[in-house]
């Protein structure tokens, strides 16, 4: 199965100057755990986690006075729409991190999580068995 197949093509994009309040609320508006932070003024494209806030709220910065582009990634590892499942898992592992953005043509087509790769991955889940009485 390739990276295609399982990314999610709702791709949040944000700008550098988000406060993390308004980057959390809108990836929870749209049930996403990683937003694409595009800065007009700086090469390349980053991205912000819900881990990136997590740990910013829990070293007590005010999510009110912090900005994205204070917590967002920039060495960024993107992968391909052709790439197998397998090439993104082994990419996520090795980097220790749970999102990579796919781009197609230069451009973010999509967003693959671990949770993506594996609902792939793990057989459909089937109701539970009811027992008779």
């Amino acid at each position: 199965m390739l990276v295609c197949d399982a990314m999610s093509t709702v791709v949040l994009t944000i700008g550098p100057d988000h406060t993390l309040r308004q980057a959390a609320a809108l990836m929870s508006a749209r049930r996403v755990g990683a937003a694409v932070v595009h800065d007009p003024d700086a090469d390349g494209i980053g991205i912000l986690t819900e881990r990136d806030i997590l740990n910013s709220v829990g070293l007590g910065q005010s999510p009110d006075t912090e900005h994205a582009h204070a917590h967002t990634t920039t060495d960024v590892v993107f992968a391909a729409p052709s790439w197998t499942l397998e090439e993104a898992a082994g990419a996520m592992a090795h980097g220790g991190f749970r999102h990579l953005i796919v781009l197609d043509r230069g451009e973010p087509a999509g967003i693959v999580s671990v949770r993506d790769i594996i609902r792939c991955w793990a057989p459909a889940r089937q109701p539970a068995a009811r027992m008779a009485g």
